[in-house]
């Protein structure tokens, strides 16, 4: 049986990168005794895979991961039993029990959302508020990508669905998928350059509120949080 999970990291875990979180949880999943699944072979491994990995120093309310288990008790008690060996910052929001054919959570990514917070002291020099929607307007938005081989010229705009708004804060839904993986640092430095303006290092605190999968076409997307996949059991 597939079960999807949902977990949020805040606080210290954030500066925790992908590879320790995946640690983390096989030995959490042992001592929460859930009855996962190994491969076979010559080194047996839980089956477990993650979606889109979490940059890190930011926070999310919308991670998740898929499990195999053998039996079960429940979603709650399942849930509840992981929460009870969790660290300080990382919490278990939802189990939920995949169909059989349902793709795993790193090849469902579609899009996911983001929270910007200014830390203080940190807020543009320009009226950002009344910013927002012009530059979310714009029928391209150009952005320099620079990598240690090679920089690239890209328009962010198709891969940016939403860019608000939220009092003080700037929520933005930004491809997330393998094929255009975009990360709101760069949108946050392309709106400051788009009003004269440079980012400065760490003026942004980044949340991700949930990561997605297009329950619609290529053509008219219609994005779902992933633990939308599953059901109660």
């Amino acid at each position: 049986m597939k079960v999807r999970i949902q977990f949020s990291k805040h606080g210290v875990m954030k500066f925790i990168g992908h590879l320790d979180i995946m640690r983390y949880f096989q030995k959490a999943i042992r001592r929460a005794g859930i009855d996962i699944a190994y491969s076979g072979g010559f080194s047996p491994h839980q089956i477990m895979s993650f979606a889109a990995p979490l940059g890190v120093g930011l926070e999310s309310d919308g991670e998740y991961m898929d499990i195999e288990v053998n039996s079960h008790r429940g979603a709650k008690n399942m849930q509840d039993a992981l929460n009870a060996v969790m660290a300080d910052g990382i919490e278990v929001l939802s189990v939920r029990l995949l169909p059989a054919q349902a793709k795993n959570a790193m090849a469902s990514v579609a899009a996911a959302g983001y929270l910007v917070r200014f830390r203080t002291g940190y807020t543009p020099e320009f009226a950002y508020k009344e910013k927002i929607d012009a530059f979310y307007g714009k029928e391209s938005i150009p952005f320099l990508k620079t990598t240690k081989k090679q920089k690239l010229e890209m328009d962010l705009k198709p891969a940016l669905y939403a860019f608000s708004l939220r009092g003080d804060d700037v929520y933005m839904l930004v491809d997330a998928s393998s094929a255009g993986n975009i990360k709101p640092v760069m949108v946050m430095e392309a709106f400051y350059r788009e009003n004269g303006k440079e980012l400065p290092p760490f003026a942004l605190q980044i949340t991700r509120t949930d990561t997605y999968m297009n329950a619609g076409t290529e053509e008219k997307k219609s994005f779902l949080p992933l633990r939308d996949a599953g059901e109660d059991f």
